[in-house]
């Protein structure tokens, strides 16, 4: 699976987060407090969702499942305007992207370690500290084995 290697311009997104660990994994938590208000945000520029993690800088170095990494659930927006009570903006800054198109459950982690054991080690670029994010567009089904969505991971070219 190779993916598409994309520049993309900044996103603002609103959504909710929360900080977590694999250890302590609470996206169904975090989605759920979402979506129940995701049409109270009036300014989004499509249906899909993102949801997006930022990890520390030595996230992937020193890597436990007791890392904590910060997880938000989100709508892209075309400005901050109207924004909904309890919920935070961010600014998505633009950069390189390996975006990798997955079908299947989204419990299933196989894709994560192909990404970061064999794509990346493998290719000429390297991991880049920013968010990591996924598209979850019209096809995305939550815990469906033909659920589809298209995974965002920041790169850059190895030195």
């Amino acid at each position: 699976m190779n993916p598409r290697i994309v520049t993309t311009n900044e996103k603002k997104l609103i959504g909710k987060r929360l900080i977590m660990s694999f250890a302590d994994y609470k996206v169904g938590e975090l989605w759920k407090s979402f979506m129940p208000r995701r049409n109270e945000i009036t300014n989004t520029l499509s249906g899909d969702l993102i949801a997006m993690t930022i990890y520390k800088p030595d996230h992937f170095l020193n890597f436990k499942p007791t890392n904590e990494f910060e997880k938000w659930a989100t709508a892209e927006v075309s400005n901050f305007d109207n924004l909904p009570a309890e919920m935070e903006t961010f600014t998505l800054s633009g950069g390189l992207y390996a975006v990798f198109d997955y079908k299947g459950l989204n419990t299933d982690d196989s894709i994560y370690r192909y990404i970061f054991v064999e794509w990346i080690p493998n290719s000429d670029y390297e991991l880049d500290n920013r968010p990591h994010f996924e598209v979850l567009g019209e096809k995305y089904k939550n815990n469906d084995p033909t659920s589809e969505e298209e995974i965002w991971i920041p790169i850059k070219r190895k030195q």
